[in-house]
């Protein structure tokens, strides 16, 4: 962590989940750009808590700090129901969390950040916003393939060229570890802001918003879970 933010003109849209990477990335932006929108997704997950925790994480952020309540604008919660239709997954079906032969968990959505980032793009060209933010990393990861750098930087070549206007993606915890990502968290908005992303966001694909632990609340078990622990035992043994 540098402690430098780098103050950034116009506006941006951050792809909200109401989780902790999310969470981390919409106060990165309320930190860098001068209006902030964003844009969640209803795909019929099992772990739908995570849509009543988005809205009162965005309540509370929105409160943090008088900036930043002046930055955050519009949220958009839109019903992408067809994607949990087509998705034989653990997290739109009530089956087991198993890794499967090519090592990555049956929680792998396909094709669903692609799909999110484009409806994103269409809305922010609506709205005249030239950056996404999306809370992708590749280092601390389940080894989702749509939450690759080389993934996004495709993808941002192809909205750009497909709407005929520049857009970025940010993905400002690409190459951050969990650790990191709580130590940024605190960079951002101090012990204050770590706590509101510790026991206010929901990550645990099981939906388990009931068993609270150290990082969190979640079953504790989940590939979900098991990150977000090893994350924040690295970051308080710091």
């Amino acid at each position: 962590m540098t402690g430098v933010i780098e103050k950034r003109q116009g506006a941006a849209m951050v792809l909200f989940s109401g989780g902790q990477d999310s969470a981390t990335c919409l106060a990165w932006a309320l930190s860098r750009f001068d209006r902030v929108e964003t844009i969640g997704f209803d795909y019929g997950q099992r772990h739908r808590v995570e849509l009543d925790c988005r809205r009162d994480v965005l309540e509370k952020i929105r409160a943090f700090r008088p900036e930043w309540q002046d930055r955050l604008g519009e949220d958009r919660l839109l019903d992408m129901s067809l994607l949990g239709q087509i998705s034989d997954c653990a997290l739109t079906r009530e089956k087991a969390v198993e890794f499967e032969a090519n090592g990555v968990p049956n929680t792998f959505v396909p094709g669903r950040n692609l799909l999110f980032f484009t409806f994103a793009a269409a809305l922010a060209y609506r709205r005249g916003i030239g950056t996404l933010v999306g809370g992708m990393c590749e280092t601390d990861y389940s080894g989702y393939a749509d939450c690759r750098d080389n993934t996004l930087k495709s993808l941002q070549v192809s909205l750009s060229l497909g709407l005929d206007v520049p857009l970025v993606i940010e993905a400002p915890l690409m190459r951050l570890s969990k650790a990191d990502t709580w130590a940024l968290a605190e960079e951002l908005g101090g012990r204050g802001l770590v706590d509101l992303i510790r026991f206010d966001t929901h990550t645990c694909y099981m939906g388990d918003h009931t068993h609270r632990h150290e990082w969190g609340y979640g079953c504790g078990e989940c590939p979900a879970c098991l990150l977000r622990a090893r994350g924040w035992e690295g970051y308080a043994s710091r």
